[in-house]
């Protein structure tokens, strides 16, 4: 990968990660080092063997640590979950914990180990306002948007739910994700004018109020195996809408993940596995 680096980026050290399916490059940027989104852009596309989706920084924030999270064209993204397990799962590692608070570029997230190489993070209280999604134009009920894939007279899709994990999201309700074609209408609603930053597009099937199937489009890196943002997304969607309970497995093509709405306070957790692939130095 020394063809992807910028000079204070040599000698840093980075993990290849996954999260059921979600690769990243980790790069440990707490003793120096700046990443950039043309160093991160060449991280993901240098990297070999694997398709990476997010190249993330990890930086040093007071006594602490943060993340900061790149998309795989280098575009910069507001929050990633599943690179929030593996980061979390890092971090416990090195101080021999079992709990760590870690801050993110939507605020500090609190992370527990779940099992082996499984970790949940509480994802904080979803944004269901229009204004904080955030949509071009006032919407009164964010469950039900009015937009529409396919012929005006004779839509394909309609009626997505929005909501905002730190990051955009657009979730359609289908009788068969496996036969949405994501990779055409996907790029088209993650640019749609009502979304002035972008989103993350998913399609999701809601089998029975305990289990949600999901296929997502990612903003800034196309088809993944999987988003965790997208499936707390879809379950707050799948609640608002009367699909589910507060708790459900959300299977998408990587893996599963156990997402819960916390009621007591509004909190969204995420469980799920991770990978630790490789280690080395930039």
């Amino acid at each position: 990968m020394e063809d992807a680096l910028s000079a204070d980026l040599e000698g840093c050290r980075y993990w290849l990660m996954d999260g059921i399916g979600n690769a990243f490059i980790i790069v440990d940027l707490r003793g120096g080092g700046t990443l950039g989104e043309d160093a991160a852009r060449g991280l993901a596309e240098a990297a070999e063997g694997v398709r990476i989706d997010q190249v993330i920084g990890l930086v040093a924030e007071g006594e602490g640590a943060a993340m900061t999270i790149f998309n795989r064209d280098g575009s910069v993204a507001g929050a990633c979950g599943n690179a929030a397990r593996c980061i979390a799962w890092r971090l416990m590692e090195e101080q021999g914990t079992d709990e760590v608070i870690f801050g993110t570029p939507a605020g500090s997230v609190t992370a527990t180990r779940a099992g082996d190489h499984r970790v949940t993070v509480d994802m904080g209280a979803p944004r269901l306002g229009w204004q904080d999604i955030p949509l071009a134009e006032a919407c009164e009920d964010t469950r039900f948007l009015d937009i529409k894939v396919g012929p005006i007279d004779n839509p394909v899709l309609w009626g997505p739910s929005a909501v905002s994990m730190g990051n955009p999201h657009c979730v359609f309700f289908v009788e068969d994700v496996a036969a949405q074609r994501l990779d055409r209408f996907g790029p088209l609603i993650e640019n749609h004018p009502l979304f002035p930053e972008g989103a993350n597009v998913s399609v999701a099937e809601v089998p029975d109020p305990h289990h949600i199937r999901l296929r997502t489009w990612e903003r800034g890196a196309g088809l993944t195996q999987a988003c965790g943002t997208a499936a707390c997304a879809a379950l707050v969607s799948a609640v608002r809408r009367r699909r589910t309970g507060r708790r459900a497995d959300v299977t998408l093509p990587g893996g599963t993940l156990d997402i819960s709405w916390r009621e007591a306070d509004d909190h969204v957790l995420m469980t799920g596995d991770i990978r630790a692939l490789r280690t080395g130095r930039l």
